[in-house]
């Protein structure tokens, strides 16, 4: 069977909002990273970066693409390890959102990575991604509803990690 983060969470937004918070820039820095780079089209840039002042390689998720675009229904796009995690930071493994309305304020979303190698830091990635989805960057998705978008130079704590 093949290894898979799956992640589902309900947010108090519509569709269409929840939408554009994965496919803007200006959504994406309300949740996501400080700093991006979104070309919305299959094989447009998909960038996020967490640390512009890292040398170039280690700020985030550069280098990442578009892989399938379905409006309002599913988002696909290449991600890589963490710099900590060199032996695999080149290799890409794939991220599919799925959007699922509930109601016209309601939202589904489903997250789900695969394309896992084998090895000690592929395992390591696996665990950091686990965390990173699920106790990181969609808590803060959900906070960017439920109270406004992040303010960076102040990050909220979410659960038991820093937000």
């Amino acid at each position: 069977m093949t290894r898979s983060i799956q992640l589902t969470i309900t947010l108090p937004a519509p569709l269409a909002e929840v939408w554009k918070a994965w496919t803007t820039e200006e959504g994406a820095r309300s949740f996501f990273a400080r700093d991006c780079k979104i070309v919305l089209r299959p094989g447009g840039a998909y960038e996020m970066y967490f640390d512009r002042e890292a040398p170039r390689g280690e700020q985030g998720g550069e280098g990442m693409i578009l892989l399938a675009i379905q409006p309002e229904k599913m988002l696909s796009f290449t991600w890589n390890a963490p710099p900590s995690l060199p032996d695999v930071r080149g290799e890409m493994t794939h991220v599919s959102l799925y959007f699922s309305p509930i109601s016209s304020q309601e939202t589904r979303l489903e997250l789900i990575q695969d394309g896992w190698g084998e090895g000690v830091q592929w395992d390591q990635a696996f665990d950091y991604f686990v965390s990173a989805w699920g106790e990181v960057v969609l808590p803060r998705l959900k906070y960017r509803f439920e109270v406004g978008p992040l303010n960076w130079d102040d990050p909220p704590v979410l659960g038991n990690r820093e937000g």
